[in-house]
């Protein structure tokens, strides 16, 4: 019990603290582009653009901290085995992110709020800049703790304690996984900024604003920003997925519902099975391109779930080796059909442009999808976290040996209600500000920013 407790609770603090941290990314690079023009342009429009949107990026980036924060007491608290075995590893990415990029963004972020009539234009923008960098930095160390634990690289065990032992920081920094997660998160957050910049711009379309010029641009130049983010969330994770099928097999096999190794092997549009017997009743495939994604040609074995958990029971010793496959498949379903069809709007929001305003119906589309990013982000965490259970460490550790022996479940469950409250209500009233600020004029909200 205390064990499924303290996942609830882990899983329920990082998707509500992931909520916010994409948006983070990808809005600060976007100002500080919109600055940039600003100061070499001189245009105003580019300035109230900074000034409206930096509120939305303001409300968001304060939450992301609170949210965070307590991620980092549950290691000790709820994890305390996990921070006992990779304590030495774990603690130094965040220990350098915490002293280097959240410093740094924290600063800057300052400068940037206040010094609106106190720093030159130039330098002024060079403190958004910092702030776009100093987050982004921020979620790279981040990314390789998590990297370690999906591809544990440059460490040793101790032979008296059994715990894990960093041996080579220039492997963790330069692990292969981390180069294929990070841009992936990066290109996410860009899409994320894009869409949630073009539904408001929507919105006020529909509403008949006085403002239209400025949302048109805003609108026209945030998609021209998710078209290119989303193309590249979709290549980044195309070669992501081609590692994983080496590193991580059971992952994929997972997120394909393959019971059974294929060579070639086909692509599920949709399979129907006994999840628990691990067997296929019904699917619908396309011959060959599972293998053709994963190889880049038409041929190429793929391994099955039955075949994997043979050779990790061979490898391991006995024991259950099969992530949840139904949590896994429609998760990766939902991540890249929402991904594709993030694509296909940002690319006739462009097309459309000259006529936007006319398209009742395409803008009411680009209000709802402001929660694509939000829902493709969480999937993907989701299939990433979970796909290789029952490995906290792949390979190394078990999310059950990890978990504190100690902590009652009664704590972790009083904990565990007590945060999803408070993380619900905190967040609810988070999101009202965001559309209040977000459904208001730029004028008003440029006189409340002097």
């Amino acid at each position: 019990m205390n064990l499924i407790l303290a996942r609830w609770q882990f899983a329920i603090v990082t998707i509500y603290h992931f909520f916010n941290v994409p948006l983070t990314l990808g809005l600060s690079i976007l100002l500080a582009v919109w600055e940039t023009l600003y100061v070499r342009t001189g245009d105003e429009q580019y300035k109230r653009m900074v000034k409206f949107w930096g509120k939305i990026f303001l409300l968001n980036f304060a939450m992301g901290v609170v949210t965070g924060i307590v991620q980092e007491f549950q290691f000790g608290m709820n994890w305390s085995e996990y921070s006992r075995f990779m304590g030495d590893i774990f603690g130094v990415p965040l220990a350098i992110e915490a002293l280097l990029a959240f410093y740094m963004e924290s600063t800057f972020i300052g400068l940037w709020i206040f010094g609106w009539d106190k720093l030159s234009p130039k330098l002024h923008a060079a403190t958004i800049w910092l702030v776009a960098i100093g987050s982004n930095v921020s979620a790279l160390w981040i990314l390789a703790a998590n990297s370690f634990m999906q591809n544990p690289v440059g460490y040793g065990i101790d032979p008296e304690t059994g715990r894990a032992l960093l041996q080579d920081f220039f492997a963790i920094i330069g692990n292969p996984n981390l180069w294929y997660q990070f841009p992936h998160v990066l290109t996410g957050g860009i899409t994320t900024a894009a869409f949630v910049v073009m539904a408001f711009s929507a919105w006020h379309m529909l509403k008949g604003t006085n403002e239209t010029e400025f949302f048109h641009r805003s609108l026209k130049q945030a998609a021209i920003y998710g078209l290119i983010g989303s193309v590249l969330v979709a290549g980044i994770g195309h070669v992501q997925g081609q590692f994983l099928v080496k590193h991580q097999p059971m992952k994929m096999a997972a997120a394909e519902a393959l019971w059974n190794t294929e060579d070639p092997a086909g692509l599920s549009l949709l399979t129907i099975g006994n999840w628990e017997q691990t067997r296929e009743i019904f699917a619908i495939k396309v011959p060959a391109l599972l293998s053709f994604l994963s190889y880049n040609k038409p041929y190429g074995e793929v391994e099955g779930i039955n075949d994997l958990q043979s050779l990790m029971e061979k490898q391991y010793g006995p024991g259950d080796y099969t992530p949840p496959i139904a949590l896994n498949y429609w998760a990766f379903r939902l991540m890249v059909g929402l991904g594709f069809l993030m694509i296909l709007l940002a690319a006739l929001a462009l097309y459309w442009d000259k006529d936007i305003e006319k398209r009742e119906r395409f803008l009411n589309g680009l209000v709802i999808a402001g929660v694509f990013p939000f829902l493709a982000n969480s999937f993907g965490w989701i299939l990433a976290e979970t796909g290789r259970w029952p490995w906290i460490v792949y390979g190394l550790f078990k999310v059950d040996q990890a978990v504190s022996p100690n902590v009652p479940a009664g704590s972790v469950g009083f904990s565990l209600v007590a945060l999803t409250i408070l993380y619900t209500i905190v967040t609810g009233l988070t999101a009202s500000l965001i559309f209040k600020y977000g459904k208001s004029e730029p004028d008003a909200v440029v006189a409340e920013s002097h």
